[in-house]
């Protein structure tokens, strides 16, 4: 379903802009990817709308086929991105799955700020995004996925997400679209 409508108490859910993801090779050019992000982030923040930060510091412990990283993660892996502004009042939020609702208590801080809607951009499309925005509908947030302010290191992957599995978990839409349709705020 195309874009209609944002919540008044929208939150913005950035998903593993941090240095060791961005390095690795995304199908999408990833300063594009970042500077959507940015804009958005950007646009809720002057009008007062929560943003949140997400950025991944491990896995999930259970067994898995595909063979786990052997080294450690390099220095300063899962450090956010500069380019994302970080703010104090951005909601920080370390996650060890892929969603960024899963053990961290980011339900509970977002609804205590009486959010009803998240829209969710990031790193990567059919892992950490779409694990976010399943989450997100499974609490019963309206979910937005900024399209064009996201990225997969698979093509077939960031398809399958955007055409099967996006359009069962909310409305699609790209940054300029989602920042049209942003209430007024207090900046």
């Amino acid at each position: 379903m195309s874009l209609s409508t944002l919540d008044p108490n929208s939150a913005l859910i950035i998903v593993d802009l941090q240095k060791g993801i961005v390095a690795l090779p995304v199908i999408h050019p990833i300063g594009d990817i970042i500077a959507k992000a940015r804009a958005l982030a950007d646009a809720f923040r002057a009008r007062g709308l929560p943003v949140v930060l997400v950025n991944v510091a491990g896995g999930a412990p259970g067994r898995i086929e595909q063979p786990r990283p052997a080294a450690p993660r390099p220095e300063g892996w899962s450090e956010l991105i500069p380019e994302l502004n970080q703010q104090p009042e951005d909601i920080l939020v370390t996650k060890h799955s892929w969603g960024a609702f899963a053990n961290t208590g980011l339900e509970a801080l977002l609804k205590a700020r009486g959010v009803t809607q998240v829209v969710v951009a990031g790193v990567a499309t059919a892992i950490g995004v779409e694990a976010t925005a399943r989450q997100a509908y499974e609490l019963g947030f309206n979910v937005t996925l900024a399209l064009d302010a996201m990225t997969d290191l698979r093509a077939e992957a960031q398809d399958y997400s955007l055409r099967h599995v996006f359009p069962r978990l909310g409305e699609t839409g790209t940054t300029q679209e989602i920042i049209a349709l942003l209430p007024a705020g207090s900046a």
